[in-house]
């Protein structure tokens, strides 16, 4: 989606803070002996008190308001009976909509008391994001976006998913641009236009460059090979005067 009103500037700001403060409150709301299902059924309760809908259940008939996935899970974890424990690394990713805009953030949380290295990890993780973020602009390329995050998990020791891209999103969940890649890609030659709305979601990891399903036809996907991995995620407009960031929360 491109931006041409204000209207519809205002409109994505208001489901992508929705979509942040769900974050926060799950994020609160995290202790040890929790299952998943219990901190889903938290994020669905604040979505639906704000008049939002999950997007993961409206578009794909996702069995969960919220993705949430849980140390060897990267992506898509699948609400459940797993209960989280203290030293768990937790990615919660919020995707909904409201009077027709999506907005879609997410993060990752360590369960106290967590390990040093997991603590860097998350630390490195939202400096990774900032990487990218830095790079959006209109008329930019968007290869610059994995270029800029590439550079800086190279020099700190990290590796990246590679498989699990940023896209554009607005008015449906998925939009053009598709397959902004977060990792260095020569083959990208797309520059960035003013008011595009996209993600960056850089999925930083302890080793590991893949993500796939243990299972064909389930929904959670997991760290190939099996690492340590955070996402962070922001919903972001290219402007001329840099990015307009639209899932911070309150």
């Amino acid at each position: 989606m491109v931006i041409t009103t204000e209207d519809e500037l205002d409109k994505l700001k208001h489901i992508g803070k929705i979509c942040a403060n769900t974050i926060q409150v799950m994020a609160k709301a995290m202790e040890p002996g929790m299952s998943t299902r219990e901190l889903d059924e938290i994020g669905r309760k604040h979505l639906e008190a704000n008049g939002a809908q999950s997007a993961p259940e409206f578009c794909y008939e996702f069995p969960g308001a919220t993705c949430i996935s849980i140390n060897e899970e990267v992506a898509h974890g699948v609400p459940g009976d797993r209960v989280i424990a203290a030293g768990d690394l937790i990615n919660i990713d919020v995707s909904a909509l409201k009077d027709g805009y999506f907005g879609d953030t997410g993060a990752s949380f360590g369960l106290a008391p967590v390990a040093q290295k997991t603590t860097r990890l998350l630390r490195d993780g939202k400096r990774a994001l900032n990487a990218g973020l830095a790079q959006v602009k209109s008329g930019a390329r968007y290869a610059a976006i994995g270029e800029s995050v590439g550079k800086f998990a190279k020099k700190n020791g990290y590796t990246l998913i590679r498989n699990l891209a940023s896209h554009g999103i607005g008015l449906s969940l998925h939009d053009e641009p598709e397959e902004i890649a977060t990792w260095p890609d020569r083959r990208e030659k797309r520059l960035m236009q003013d008011g595009q709305v996209f993600t960056i979601e850089p999925f930083l990891s302890f080793g590991a460059t893949f993500a796939d399903d243990a299972d064909e036809g389930t929904w959670t996907l997991y760290s190939h090979p099996r690492a340590l991995t955070v996402q962070f995620e922001h919903t972001v407009v290219a402007s001329r005067n840099g990015p307009i960031i639209l899932t911070y929360p309150d």
